[in-house]
């Protein structure tokens, strides 16, 4: 039976992972989202949905505004 050896310095000698190995891992995994998420939010399309999100902010602020004046009597 052959047993293979886990790197040194990321496991311990029972093939478990260290704390830092894990912690690197997660940390990367985390900037690569991050940097996927910015570079998503460059494109033309990102733009698009945000100008759409934000006209449509602005009409539901108008209509709530336009409820309240009805609702007061003006």
């Amino acid at each position: 039976m052959s047993e293979t050896t886990p790197p040194e310095g990321d496991y311990t000698d029972s093939g478990v992972p260290n704390f830092d190995f894990v912690r690197d891992r997660i940390e990367n995994r985390y900037a690569t989202s991050l940097g996927s998420t910015e570079l998503a939010s460059e494109t033309p399309e990102a733009a698009s949905f945000e100008e759409k999100l934000a006209d449509r902010d602005r009409a539901a602020k108008d209509k709530l505004e336009e409820i309240r004046r009805q609702m007061r009597g003006e």
